[in-house]
């Protein structure tokens, strides 16, 4: 039986120190209220969801939140003011914007608008460079790090450690593998178009999945000791939310394993905060 390594204890931990740097940027002889924007346009219900649980983490921590809500029929200058209004704003040091927007065109213009000091999500090309270089402004994406964050809460040591990773977006699949190799991890990026892809995944150690396929991971791409991220958000034919690791096949093998839902997921609104700390620590220096 594998252990199962749930995401509440790391958010938990994580909140408890990110609410000590809060009370202190409070505290200086020129208070700071960190503050996040959260940018929406439209109603859809899964964004609707993670707002909540977002705006219930940064309460838990201290931090301010200002909303911008726009119809889903919102023009691309309405959007774009709405960014430009939260660059020129000082108090604000963060902004999480909803995507995909309605309008892709919109989309870009406003990804490329941001400034990305204050991007806490990986929306901006300029934080996305700071992941592959290790320099610049701007945040990895959220889940992204949310797996490192796991990994470090159940003591795993990274060095020299055999990982696979499934999947190759920007979102999740490539800024972890090169999030991982910058923790000293040797990294194979596979897809599910790889040849072989339960021979490449069985010689890791650490398995992380994010190809968006439910059950795409099963008992013959794991062996006993390995340690499985799973970082995958699918529905199963019954309708049940489920990741995608064929969780009843795999669970009895392995060493330790993510459960999808209260897994990875449950710790991407502490990174998010995490983020904001870090934006408003800086802005004060």
């Amino acid at each position: 039986m594998a252990e199962i390594w749930k995401g509440a204890p790391v958010a938990k931990a994580l909140t408890e120190k990110l609410k000590a740097r809060a009370e202190v940027l409070m505290n200086q002889e020129t208070p700071v209220v960190p503050t996040l924007a959260i940018v929406r346009v439209g109603e859809r219900p899964d964004d609707l969801a993670y707002e909540t649980g977002a705006m219930k983490r940064c309460e838990k921590v201290g931090i301010g939140v200002r909303q911008f809500v726009l119809p889903a029929e919102a023009t691309e200058e309405e959007v774009l003011n709405v960014i430009r209004e939260v660059n020129e704003d000082s108090s604000i040091h963060g902004c999480l914007m909803f995507r995909p927007l309605p309008d892709k065109e919109t989309e870009r213009a406003a990804c490329a608008l941001l400034d990305p000091a204050k991007d806490v999500d990986c929306m901006t090309e300029a934080s996305l460079a700071g992941v592959f270089t290790g320099r610049g402004k701007g945040y990895p994406p959220c889940t992204a790090q949310a797996c490192l964050e796991v990994l470090d809460h159940y003591g795993v040591d990274l060095t020299g450690k055999r990982v696979t990773v499934i999947g190759r977006s920007l979102v999740i699949g490539k800024p972890v593998s090169i999030m991982l190799q910058q923790r000293n991890a040797t990294v194979t990026m596979c897809h599910t178009r790889t040849v072989d892809l339960a021979g490449t995944c069985r010689e890791a150690e650490i398995l992380v999945s994010a190809a968006g396929r439910a059950a795409v991971v099963t008992a013959s791409f794991v062996h006993e000791g390995q340690i499985i991220v799973d970082v995958g958000i699918n529905t199963d034919a019954e309708g049940n939310l489920c990741g995608d690791v064929a969780f009843d096949e795999v669970e009895p093998i392995v060493q330790a394993i993510t459960p999808v839902p209260r897994g990875v997921g449950s710790v991407t609104t502490a990174v998010l905060c995490k983020h904001v700390i870090e934006a408003a620590e800086k802005a004060t220096r």
